[in-house]
């Protein structure tokens, strides 16, 4: 019979799960606060489940010798050391969605209370003053919404801003036509939704595509007179910008459950009267806490009596048998998917996956996992190889695999194909005898090409000249080339350049290298 220990409070009910599911459990919730006791016990158990107290060290780890899974009942795990487990092969996992709602009706209450300037209204109240004619507020019936982020939180604020009678569209470049539809909202893009919106709600996970997304730039965009509420993500919003867009009345009030820095202390919006501020609350009911205990004692017993494994940070262990082949077609796997999804801007609509020669008769499950994964990674951030097939699931995203174990002119590789709602694009890739990953086809052009932590691609007309004022212009830019791989359809049709550099391109380089001629698109890769 497997053991876990709790280590930090957890409901009762929580508690009986694991005894419902045949666990053996000690219910110690102090233990997580005394580290010397955490390190003297934990190499008893097979599973930890922990909320925030506990801090798991790559210490705790090296003493945990029968540890295969560590569960956090919430989301961060800020407080595990997932490298070390990883390395220990213990999978870490989280209960994303267990407070899901919660968020979602924080963010819906926040909207209410702006429109309606609830907490002034109140303090002028309590302090006698009746100012009845200053608090004149707005219906959010028949206003129109706009989400920016139509994931799981933001398609539960569809739900019910819709139930209050609002218009509610959508910027997020995953939602496919088919998911937006049976959400009931209108998919727009973000300079449409911030000209149109007269309330803008945020639930994105901070990504270096989502950081600063209402900048000064896009709040001037915006509808004079809207309203703002991020219960997402610190970061989402420039706050000094946002900080003039409210002080000029442009933006006629925000609401904030998240800053950049936290605990946010002397923050500048602090003094404006059309904020309304919470430290963080988007998770804190009962219910929501309840849940995520409930959730973690699932998903433990689930992965320790079965194998079943759900919401895991790192990924699933590997037998010592099917490491060494398995591993490097994974990563393969993964950058495919990571090369895919950094060209990808538009929603997908369907990933095929194809293996041929001798991977096809390898344990493929673990790859499609992690194409998938790499292929949606580069805009959801908060994603992984167990998560990720799911998470196209949930967006209407059709995921098909092929094997064919016949043998071309490769002994093995992968093909993966995104489907978007403009395109379709292919690339395929095989390991050589170091392992390591080497694209061999992009959209249908020949060329190899290994892949190196920081690349360029381009594409371009095949017209002499090209590769000379490309390197030409990476050198002015003061940008090292370690390898330059070039492939073409046709003489003079389309042509793609793949450049191993030194070091990352800034976007006003990147700006530069598209303005050259010839040039249809260059894009900044990471691997």
């Amino acid at each position: 019979m497997p053991k876990v220990l709790v280590s930090d409070k957890l409901s009762p009910t929580a508690v009986q799960i694991f005894k419902d599911n045949g666990v053996e459990v000690d219910y110690l919730p102090d233990l997580g606060k005394d580290k010397d006791k955490l390190l003297e016990v934990i190499g008893q158990y097979d599973g930890l489940a922990i909320r925030s107290a506990s801090k798991i060290t790559e210490k705790i780890i090296a003493a945990a010798t029968n540890l295969k899974v560590i569960g956090r009942a919430g989301i961060g795990v800020d407080n595990v050391d997932i490298p070390a487990a990883t390395k220990k092969g213990i999978i870490v996992m989280n209960t994303p969605f267990g407070n899901s709602i919660t968020t979602a009706e924080h963010a819906i209450a926040m909207m209410m209370a702006l429109a309606r300037q609830l907490p002034e209204a109140d303090a002028s109240t309590r302090a006698s003053k009746w100012e009845k004619n200053r608090f004149m507020g707005v219906e959010v019936t028949n206003k129109t919404l706009g989400l920016i982020g139509a994931g799981n939180i933001g398609s539960i604020v569809a739900d019910r801003a819709i139930g209050l009678r609002m218009k509610v569209i959508s910027f997020d470049p995953f939602l496919s036509p088919e998911r937006a539809k049976a959400l009931g909202v209108e998919k727009v893009t973000l300079d449409e939704l911030l000209a149109r919106a007269d309330f803008i709600t945020l639930h994105t996970p901070l990504l270096e595509a989502t950081r600063n997304i209402l900048n000064a730039e896009n709040l001037a965009k915006t509808k004079k007179g809207v309203r703002i509420v991020n219960c997402a993500r610190g970061g989402l919003i420039d706050e000094a910008a946002l900080y003039e867009a409210l002080k000029s009345g442009h933006v006629a009030g925000a609401a904030l459950d998240v800053f950049l820095v936290e605990p946010a202390q002397d923050n500048p919006l602090f003094e404006l009267p059309n904020v309304i501020c919470t430290p963080h609350l988007g998770a804190a009911t009962s219910e929501a806490q309840e849940n995520v205990a409930l959730q973690v004692a699932e998903q433990i017993s689930a992965y320790l009596m079965n194998g079943e494994i759900i919401n895991a940070l790192n990924f699933p262990s590997i037998s010592a048998e099917e490491a060494p082949i398995l591993t490097p077609w994974v990563k393969l796997a993964e950058n495919l998917g990571l090369f895919a999804g950094q060209l990808t801007e538009t929603a997908i609509t369907g990933i095929k996956i194809e293996f041929e020669g001798n991977v096809a008769n390898l344990n493929v499950k673990p790859m499609i996992a992690a194409a998938v994964n790499g292929v949606l990674k580069p805009s959801l951030g908060d994603v992984n190889m167990v998560s990720a097939p799911q998470i196209a699931k949930d967006r209407g995203i059709t995921v098909e695999t092929t094997t064919r174990d016949q043998q071309g002119a490769y002994e093995g590789y992968i093909r993966l194909t995104v489907t978007t709602e403009r395109q379709t694009r292919g690339v395929a890739g095989t390991l050589f005898a170091n392992g390591k990953s080497r694209i061999i086809q992009v959209k249908e052009i020949n060329m190899e090409a290994e892949l190196t932590p920081s690349m360029l691609y381009v594409t371009n007309e095949d017209k002499p000249g090209h590769i000379g004022r490309l390197g030409t212009l990476l050198g002015t830019l003061g940008i090292n080339i370690a390898n330059f791989n070039l492939g073409r359809a046709d003489v003079g049709g389309d042509a793609i350049a793949l450049v191993s550099i030194d070091g990352t391109l800034t976007e006003p380089q990147l700006a530069e290298i598209a303005a050259l001629e010839g040039v249809k698109q260059a894009k900044a890769l990471r691997f």
